[in-house]
């Protein structure tokens, strides 16, 4: 039995390396390509890994576009609208737990409502509100909408729940008020859950193409995800190869994929932990 049981984890392990490994098999091919020189991609001969290291393609990439300008937009714009996130979920996960007040469950309902509704839909009207509060061209503009997320509430509210209402109460007694028993207890308590909703939005801010491609029309405010296709769509230029492409599509990959890889635990214990209770 114990054998069985030892060949079925190994068997199960060796299946989660096989999908894992298929899954990143595009992320594989297209480093590759970005060290390919053009004539090894234009050809109809199957290459899947460069004759030699091309740096060329980089080069390229980094020189026609002002690539390392659109990764400081990005990283501005996701890093700031996280920690603003943060700060709100949890403000109105704090209430959602905590308080008593008419209309708390339906607040509720709505909020996890809103999750369904698809984010392209609110796209033109969330244009129309940018625009009228003159915000068009400014990092306020592009990240503003990003500043709530349902999930980010659903999950902190549902970690809060796992706190007994006597221990608030306690600290009422006690004379400790709201604000500082949710700055000194709460938040203390439960930073793997902060940094999960922070890693999470920060990654998610950071891939969004067509919101900051709407709300900006000069390349001082644009985004990583720009250089992509002010590469793609240029014309007049033989340069901008499928290499090159791909050599700017890597470099952007990079901030995202390291905040992801080094702080992978942190997501997954902080979605266990906001899954406790329901």
């Amino acid at each position: 039995m114990y054998k069985q049981k030892q060949l079925g984890r190994g068997m199960y392990q060796l299946f989660c390396v096989a999908v894992g490994l298929i899954l990143m098999a595009p992320i594989f091919y297209a480093v590759s390509i970005s060290f390919m020189r053009p004539e090894e991609i234009l050809t109809t001969d199957l290459n899947l890994l460069p004759n030699s290291l091309y740096l060329g393609n980089y080069q390229i990439a980094i020189e026609q576009t002002m690539i390392f300008r659109f990764i400081f937009n990005s990283f501005v714009v996701a890093f700031v609208a996280s920690f603003v996130r943060i700060i709100l979920a949890s403000l109105a996960a704090f209430s959602l737990a905590f308080f008593e007040y008419k209309g708390k469950k339906m607040f509720f309902y709505l909020v996890v409502g809103s999750m369904i509704i698809p984010s392209d839909l609110l796209l033109v009207q969330n244009f129309f509100t940018v625009a009228r509060m003159d915000l068009v061209n400014t990092y306020l503009g592009i990240m503003i909408v990003f500043f709530f997320n349902a999930m980010s509430v659903f999950i902190m509210r549902q970690r809060f729940l796992t706190y007994s209402k006597f221990l608030r109460e306690a600290a009422l007694v006690d004379g400790c008020g709201n604000f500082r028993f949710y700055a000194q207890i709460l938040v203390p308590s439960n930073i793997p859950v902060f940094a999960t909703v922070f890693i999470v939005s920060f990654v998610g801010v950071w891939n969004t193409f067509l919101w900051p491609l709407m709300v900006t029309n000069v390349n001082e405010m644009r985004t990583a995800q720009m250089a992509i296709t002010m590469l793609n769509i240029a014309e007049g230029s033989a340069s901008y190869g499928p290499g090159t492409v791909m050599a700017a599509a890597v470099i952007i990959l990079i901030p995202s994929i390291a905040v992801f890889v080094l702080f992978q635990k942190r997501i997954v214990g902080g979605l266990m932990t906001g899954s406790v209770k329901g």
